[in-house]
């Protein structure tokens, strides 16, 4: 490497007095006329690149300074290490000598990053295979590898570049890479706070000095993004508070001799702590005062707080973007009493001017048509401009889950200050997906899984599903497409076919099963933004197939209305859905109705099942979560209901500690043969698990369940309920997600099944 390096250093000085000589040389030659110009040198490059690049040709007159020139150009292309030209006869030749060209790029050494990341970090330093090499850029590459590494916290990698030249004037790159160890916080301080204790702040930080979990959270590697955010997260919970004046005087990261530990000061100064006087409105607020009023947050008497007046500042602009004034300005003014720690606090408005929007600009999108996105905008081109909207429009493009970034800006329209048009930027994620695994189960031991999911058929906003599943218990395969917009106000089409297998958990061996087959049609038709009624119907078969051991329930219906029965029944359902994520909420709320009535063919009968479901942030580490299910079914026109229709409680998603599906009734023959009415409440106290700071994928839950299921012409009592309490933890696993529960019965009966370890994959709540 280093030879190498030495004979280019002595090639570039041999080009610069080339350069030197080859001017002295075009100074001594009287102009001609360019009777042929000849290139000599080219291996790769193309002659018509000397050519282009050259200020003189055939038949123009030739001179010192367009000599100069020629050569000036031809170095600045970065292509020769070495350019001359020679006069013979009215023959101009340009000799050249290429620059090495990048052959290949190699690793070796390399754990934490995989080759082609690491060539794509050097792809965008300007290095690759194929381009001219340039020690400059080498040493580039080298220095962006190291960043890499450091964004890793791997502050002890080394990297090293092998050049080895090759025919045709090509070299091979290899960079020898020494990972070195993961720098790890050794210690966190804090100092100069008084009023919260350092173990309180410290709580708030993401980095912490590492754990038994650290291996997965990564908390303890140093990043300066993550110290950044936290650094906010501390300015804000002291502004919070009420200390106007806090402030992060410096931030100290010391590093070992080893690069191996790291340790991080934070000094501040807390300041006084103020309370708020009293909150006024200035400028100009349409007439609208009181409206802007019922807004604001902020409360007299309390600490000053500037998330309260961030949160009434937005507000205020955009309930001013409801009206049309799309470049409001709302600005809190301070009014500081120092000598009694007081301040008042004017909300200063200047509406601006009204403005509608022209154009929607939608951008980003590849494969998604323009109108899957229009169609979910209730902001319209030619309307004024309504903030509210654009929100509520954003919400339900990022609602479809097509892209992975979404953002939506607004432009001024020059020459044109009432008008603004809105830019939608759109970075699309694949809505296709292949999934085949196994799982297991408690309840249902090994389970194959086969699913083809598209969400976004062709760009048209269509769903295709296709799902198989195969378990000891169940089996299922169900094919399903969904049009969105089945019709222009929005209202869906789902087409369903479906198999399903089932035999209900008991223990005794028996080998009869229930086939339900069929098909369904579904409409969803919106009511409000965030409620949906779903009607439909099915057609459906269901055969017991008789075996060893079949319930006396079962026998007993199949001798009464047949082993075989069809029917058509309606299905009707409602849910709203406002948590703020699907599989770790933290906030919000979510319900669901489903109703089905069966009135037409063998069985007849109506069932109902209404879901609650409630999640409380207590802070940003804590949520107290609620759920609470329902279930009710009765036969009609004096028959009993269908006993394949029975719900079923115990285990994962009921009640836990129980063995899946072992509460409630039984037959003679000890079968549990599920029942006519359910009813289950869950209550959790979710956590971070312990060594994972603040990560939601990975979290620590306590949990209270109550539940019981009763019979047709049972009596519903509070005797009949079970009890359970216990831990558990759930993890977004690749696999889908994952919980499990350790469960202590509170409240049994003699002959219930007990089981206190149960997990699953895919289970909710």
């Amino acid at each position: 490497m280093k030879l190498l390096a030495h004979h280019l250093r002595l090639r570039t000085v041999a080009s610069f007095v080339s350069l030197a000589l080859a001017a002295q040389m075009a100074w001594a030659v009287d102009p001609f006329t360019v009777g042929d110009i000849r290139v000599e040198g080219l291996q790769r490059v193309e002659a018509g690149t000397v050519f282009a690049s050259i200020p003189v040709r055939v038949g123009e007159t030739y001179n010192d300074e367009k000599g100069t020139a020629a050569i000036r150009s031809l170095f600045a292309l970065g292509l020769f290490t070495d350019v001359r030209l020679e006069v013979n006869g009215n023959v101009l030749v340009v000799i050249v000598q290429e620059r090495p060209t990048v052959a290949s790029v190699e690793f070796a050494g390399n754990k934490e990053f995989s080759k082609e990341i690491l060539q794509g970090a050097l792809r965008d330093a300007g290095l690759a295979a194929g381009r001219p090499y340039d020690k400059a850029i080498a040493d580039r590459a080298e220095q962006e590898l190291k960043r890499q590494y450091i964004n890793r916290s791997l502050y002890g990698a080394e990297v090293v570049t092998t050049v080895t030249p090759t025919e045709r004037n090509q070299v091979n790159l290899t960079f020898n890479i020494t990972e070195g160890r993961t720098a790890r916080i050794k210690d966190i301080d804090i100092v100069g706070n008084k009023a919260f204790s350092t173990g309180t702040l410290k709580d708030l930080f993401d980095l912490d000095t590492g754990g038994w979990m650290s291996w997965y959270s990564k908390s303890d590697q140093y990043s300066r993004a993550k110290l950044n955010a936290d650094l906010e997260t501390l300015r804000s919970y002291y502004l919070a508070r009420g200390y106007l004046d806090f402030s992060i005087d410096s931030t100290q990261v010391a590093m070992s001799p080893d690069k191996e530990s790291i340790s991080i000061t934070v000094n501040v100064t807390e300041g006084e702590r103020f309370v708020v006087s009293g909150v006024s409105l200035g400028g100009n607020y349409l007439e609208k005062e009181d409206e802007f009023k019922s807004l604001i947050t902020i409360k007299p008497g309390e600490a000053y707080n500037a998330d309260q007046i961030a949160q009434t500042v937005k507000s205020f602009t955009d309930h001013f973007g409801n009206y049309g004034f799309a470049f409001a300005a709302v600005e809190p003014r301070t009014e500081v009493d120092r000598a009694n720690n007081r301040v008042a606090i004017v909300l200063q408005a200047d509406p601006s001017r009204r403005a509608y929007v022209r154009r929607i600009n939608i951008q980003g999108n590849a494969k998604t048509r323009d109108e899957v996105v229009r169609r979910e905008f209730r902001q319209f081109e030619s309307s004024w401009y309504d903030a509210e909207k654009i929100k509520l429009s954003r919400d339900r493009v990022d609602r479809l889950g097509y892209f992975t970034e979404l953002s939506i800006t607004s432009a001024e329209v020059p020459g044109a200050p009432d008008q603004v048009d809105l830019n939608v930027d759109v970075k699309e994620k694949p809505t296709g997906s292949i999934s085949i695994g196994a799982g297991y189960s408690s309840a249902e031991k090994v389970s194959l899984t086969f699913g083809l999911t598209q969400d976004n058929l062709f760009g048209s906003g269509n769903r295709l599903d296709l799902q198989l599943n195969t378990g000891k218990f169940n089996r299922t395969a169900v094919v399903s497409a969904t049009d969105p917009y089945f019709t222009a106000n929005g209202v869906s089409r789902t087409v369903d076919l479906f198999y399903k297998s089932q035999k209900p958990y008991q223990d005794q061996g028996g080998n009869y099963t229930l086939v339900t087959m069929g098909g369904g049609l579904k409409f969803g038709v919106p009511v409000t933004e965030l409620d949906t009624i779903y009607v439909g119907i099915n057609a459906e078969r269901t055969q017991i197939k008789p075996g060893t051991n079949i319930p006396a329930a079962y026998l007993a219906y199949a001798e009464r209305f047949g082993y075989a029965s069809t029917s058509f029944p309606f299905t009707l359902g409602w849910s709203r859905d406002s948590r703020d994520s699907a599989l770790a909420p933290n906030a919000g709320r979510y319900q669901r109705l489903l109703g089905e009535l069966g009135v037409l063919g063998d069985a007849r009968y109506i069932k109902a099942n209404y879901q609650y479901q409630q999640y409380i942030p207590l802070s940003k580490r804590y949520t107290l979560a609620f759920n609470g299910e329902v279930g009710w079914g009765k036969g009609l026109g004096g028959r009993p209901f269908p006993v394949f229709k029975n719900f079923y409680s115990g285990g994962l998603g009921s009640v836990r500690g129980y063995e899946q599906s072992t509460l409630g009734p039984r037959d003679v023959t000890g079968a549990f043969i599920g029942g006519t009415r359910k009813v289950t409440l869950n209550t959790e106290f979710i956590t971070p698990f312990p060594g994972v700071g603040n990560d939601r994928t990975l979290r620590l839950f306590g949990f209270v369940d109550i539940g019981g299921l009763y019979g047709e012409g049972e009596k519903l009592s509070a005797s009949g309920l079970r009890a359970s309490t216990g831990i558990g933890f759930s993890w977004i696993s690749p696999l889908g997600p994952l919980r499990f529960a350790f469960a202590v019965p509170l409240r049994k009966q003699p002959g219930d099944r007990i089981q206190k370890l149960q997990f699953q994959i895919g289970t909710s709540f």
